[in-house]
């Protein structure tokens, strides 16, 4: 056998690096370690990204008086300035839920639309959308895309189960620059924010950039799985962001999708204040029940006048307001789990809510306030007060009109409804009560 030199060795060496050096140059090192979680999670999840515009036509006077009005002067000039027709626009984001074309989004991005366009980035066209159905106080909104599917859709996820720390990515469109995306870090998985009136909502807190347009658009975990709806950002702060839960959305996706609302579910309780004493002696307040409706599912599970409500389904309540915040986030069906005091014993119960009865809400205004409504030409109008009571004592009569609840505008008997569903335990309420022209602010009972 011949003898293996060195000088063979060498030019063995150099062929096989022949051979590899321009495999190895064409892949850098580290590029095997590329392909990061957030790299899959994003293509998982971004064809069902969608970019919302939306147009709005507005009618309107310009003013002859170059910035000074007067409302006699308005009405004096309004035949001699012609009206101009106008059309303003607005950006937001969605994600596709299902293959149907259905688009979950917030519902402030759709706000007073008159028409609605989504663009997809995998077909690179916009198509037209319609309101499928939303819900202002949860603020979120179905769309469906008019168009020929099937659509890339991304099922929602769970977002009961987050851990604060661990990346969350958030997809949308700000400032009309499509699919931007964003990471970090959950820092609450259930904020507390204070909302319109003294309610409040849950919210998950990011640190992810949720800058304007992309409200509406997905936050997704790791694994590319929707556990948020992007909604809000505080103004005053840096790299502060919010996300509506996808457990709060799941509940009221097939409301918004068949019946274009959220039925409003019933527990039955009137709520009430707790003392001070005893938010005093727990170090957090609570709801008091002061009365069961008969035959609800309260009654049916057990639930005592003069019980403390502590907490729906973990998250607790201080106060009437928050219940009712809470509450209005179910649907008919729903189980929920309530932590009570009775007397100074935690109780834990389990009640399946059911639909608001018909005509709670005017039964309800009778009881309570003494009003007995009927719907007419000129408006809500008292047909009757009951003897005795609040309505009765304050002065209102059979005839006078019945124009507010909580300074919302009430015409008829639907819209008069809504506005006590929203406020059922609220005491006092203010009416705006009409009589002869004039108005009087009076608060019931």
């Amino acid at each position: 056998m011949k003898a293996f030199s060195p000088a063979t060795g060498v030019r063995i060496l150099i062929g096989v690096l022949a051979l590899w050096l321009p495999v190895l140059f064409a892949f850098p090192a580290g590029a095997y370690d590329r392909r990061s979680p957030v790299v899959e999670a994003v293509e998982k999840s971004g064809p069902a990204v969608v970019n919302i515009r939306t147009e709005q036509i507005v009618r309107g006077r310009n003013s002859p008086f170059f910035g000074f009005s007067d409302p006699f002067f308005d009405q004096f000039f309004q035949d001699l300035v012609p009206p101009r027709t106008y059309r303003t626009q607005s950006l937001g984001s969605g994600v596709i839920i299902d293959p149907k074309g259905y688009v979950l989004t917030n519902a402030h991005v759709i706000e007073k639309a008159s028409k609605i366009f989504v663009a997809l980035t995998d077909r690179g066209q916009e198509l037209e959308a319609e309101l499928v159905g939303l819900d202002e106080g949860i603020d979120l909104a179905v769309l469906r895309i008019q168009g020929e599917g099937p659509f890339p859709a991304l099922q929602p996820g769970r977002s009961d189960d987050l851990l604060v720390g661990e990346t969350v990515i958030a997809i949308g469109n700000p400032l009309g620059l499509g699919h931007s995306i964003t990471t970090g870090i959950v820092s609450s998985t259930r904020r507390r924010l204070p909302i319109e009136g003294d309610g409040f909502a849950l919210f998950i807190q990011t640190d992810a950039l949720i800058n304007p347009g992309n409200s509406g658009g997905p936050l997704i975990n790791i694994n590319g799985e929707l556990i948020g709806i992007n909604t809000a950002i505080i103004q005053q702060a840096q790299g502060i962001g919010f996300a509506i839960p996808i457990e709060t959305a799941r509940r009221i996706i097939d409301d918004l999708i068949k019946l274009g609302r959220v039925r409003r579910a019933f527990l039955g309780i009137i709520p009430g204040e707790v003392g001070q004493a005893f938010s005093t002696i727990r170090g957090a307040g609570g709801v008091l029940v002061n009365r069961i409706e008969p035959g609800s599912p309260a009654q049916r599970a057990g639930i005592l006048v003069a019980d403390v409500l502590l907490a729906l389904d973990g998250d607790p309540v201080g106060s009437p307001a928050e219940y009712r915040s809470l509450l209005r986030t179910y649907t008919p069906d729903s189980r929920i789990r309530i932590n009570l005091l009775r007397g100074m014993e935690p109780k834990e119960v389990e009640v399946e809510l059911s639909a608001l009865p018909a005509g709670y809400a005017l039964d309800y205004a009778t009881r309570v306030f003494g009003l007995d409504l009927i719907e007419s030409r000129h408006g809500l109008l008292v047909k009757q007060v009951i003897s005795g009571s609040t309505a009765e004592q304050t002065g209102i009569r059979p005839g006078d009109r019945v124009a507010e609840v909580a300074g919302e505008q009430v015409t008829t008997s639907e819209e008069f409804s809504r506005a006590i569903e929203e406020r059922i335990g609220l005491e006092p309420l203010r009416f705006l009560v009409v009589r002869n022209g004039r108005g009087y602010y009076l608060d019931l009972p």
